[in-house]
């Protein structure tokens, strides 16, 4: 792939309406790229759409619908994304949420888990045939930086016996995607399709602003003005989705064009099969 032109190219961007969603979708349709964002409401998503469109000069930038913390939708995106499209060169998994007090899906799974990371491993799992036929192909999983000593409670995965914290949830999920990311890398080893992870950077967003409490909302307000824009932060994925140099490269966790260090279980094989027969057993694969 090269960066310079993604003319012909077919990508695939969730949570795409705001934020670093949205500026990676207008790196990837300012190089010529055929992409289409994913959305929860029509409405926001219609109105990035227009922007994108009007920004990048590129008007083959389409619109889905789904929520993804429902497991019926992303099936149903996943049949709309193959009656449109035969190829899909690029899958950014880039939707998230954190949430401060909890809550269950459509499915009777706590959030966090369902949107962080069951829904990009639900969705990657149903489009992987479409990608693997696409072949050179890349899929990329938005996460962020970690401490070192995060790890997954396997035993309590959805908070059920522990005291819920938000922050721990969407720290486990994040861990989560890195997970993922390793084991999906070693089971499409030979088969043309990269894996990576990126950490995105601090940047300019409204994640997380909805379910904080008043004093992080506050605090957010104050660090704002001193963080990047997001479409900084989109450069980093942009960069994992089509550098040249990073052909053939997968099973990393990225930075600034850089490999991150992950927490220690992320490198655990058995953890990373123990998490892949949970997630299956979770979506009904």
């Amino acid at each position: 792939m090269d960066s310079g032109d993604m003319r012909g190219k077919v990508c695939l961007v969730t949570g795409a309406n705001a934020g670093l969603g949205k500026a990676t979708v207008l790196r990837l349709a300012k190089l010529g790229a055929s992409v289409i964002m994913v959305s929860r409401s029509r409405e926001r998503g219609e109105a990035a759409r227009r922007d994108i469109i009007g920004a990048s000069g590129n008007t083959e930038v389409d619109l889905l619908v789904a929520d993804l913390s429902s497991q019926a939708q992303i099936r149903r995106l996943a049949e709309d994304f193959r009656t449109l499209h035969s190829r899909l060169d690029v899958l950014v998994n880039n939707v998230g949420g954190v949430f401060m007090t909890r809550s269950l899906s459509a499915d009777g799974i706590e959030t966090s888990l369902a949107l962080n990371h069951l829904a990009p491993f639900l969705l990657t799992s149903l489009l992987l045939d479409v990608v693997q036929a696409s072949a050179p192909a890349r899929i990329v999983n938005v996460t962020t930086r970690l401490g070192a000593n995060t790890a997954i409670d396997f035993d309590d995965i959805q908070f059920e016996q522990r005291a819920y914290s938000g922050f721990s949830a969407y720290s486990e999920t994040k861990l989560a995607n890195m997970l993922f990311t390793y084991e999906l890398a070693r089971r499409l080893q030979g088969t043309g399709v990269t894996v990576n992870c990126v950490h995105p950077g601090v940047f300019r967003s409204n994640f997380g602003s909805e379910g904080m409490p008043p004093v992080m909302r506050i605090l957010n307000v104050v660090v704002r003005p001193f963080m990047a824009e997001a479409a900084r932060a989109a450069e980093r994925v942009v960069y994992a989705a089509t550098a040249p140099e990073l052909a053939g490269v997968s099973g990393q966790y990225l930075g600034n064009r850089q490999p991150l260090t992950s927490p220690k279980q992320a490198y655990d094989e058995a953890a990373q099969a123990r998490l892949w027969q949970l997630s299956v057993s979770l979506t009904g694969l």
